[in-house]
């Protein structure tokens, strides 16, 4: 994937959870812990991200895990089983640039995925894979595959300040307003959360 292709990246949130990220910044999973939030993630998959490193860096927990494109499976799953409003917020690709930023070719907890530095690392990714509009396909095992290359991630370490984030997608136009309080411009893309 070319670095032109990165326009934006992608933080899908709780609207609940806007006012403490712009106090605090986009925390990772480590750092949101010491503080009152909601969470959208699946405990099974935390367990699995718990435990895993990336290679010479720290475990994923420690990283903000962002997406080339929200609309995966994990947004899939979410517009089909969580009832309270979430927002997609739009970050700012300079964040490839930080230091120790990491970049996997897929789902980050997933057992096959690999790990490159950013910026470089973009050239590993197949954005025909990570854009693609759909991951479904006959053979269970491509299904799979395509499945873990469309939720490929960029980790950033530790938090990102809300400098970088730029705006709020949203699925209609009652959440569209939850980023605004806050200054972030507002996009209502229903086709974002699968709508």
């Amino acid at each position: 994937m070319k670095r032109d292709r990165v326009s934006v990246l992608h933080y899908i949130v709780p609207v609940e959870n806007l006012s403490s990220i712009a106090e605090h910044g986009v925390l990772s999973h480590e750092r949101a812990s010491s503080l009152p939030h909601a969470s959208i993630a699946l405990d099974s998959v935390q367990e699995i991200r718990a435990t895993k490193r990336v290679p010479r860096g720290g475990r994923l927990h420690q990283y903000v895990n962002l997406y080339f494109d929200a609309r995966n499976s994990m947004m899939f799953y979410l517009n089909r089983n969580e009832s309270r409003p979430f927002v997609v917020l739009k970050i700012d690709p300079a964040v490839l640039d930080f230091p120790h930023v990491a970049i996997s070719d897929g789902n980050a907890a997933s057992d096959i995925t690999r790990f490159y530095p950013s910026p470089s690392g973009l050239e590993a990714l197949n954005e025909e894979f990570v854009f693609a509009e759909s991951w479904n396909h006959q053979d269970y095992w491509t299904k799979r595959e395509l499945k873990r290359r469309r939720c490929a991630e960029v980790l950033i370490p530790h938090q990102i300040s809300i400098e970088y984030v730029s705006g709020v997608i949203a699925a209609d136009s009652n959440t569209e307003n939850a980023g605004r309080d806050f200054g972030w411009q507002g996009e209502v893309n229903p086709h974002v959360f699968f709508k």
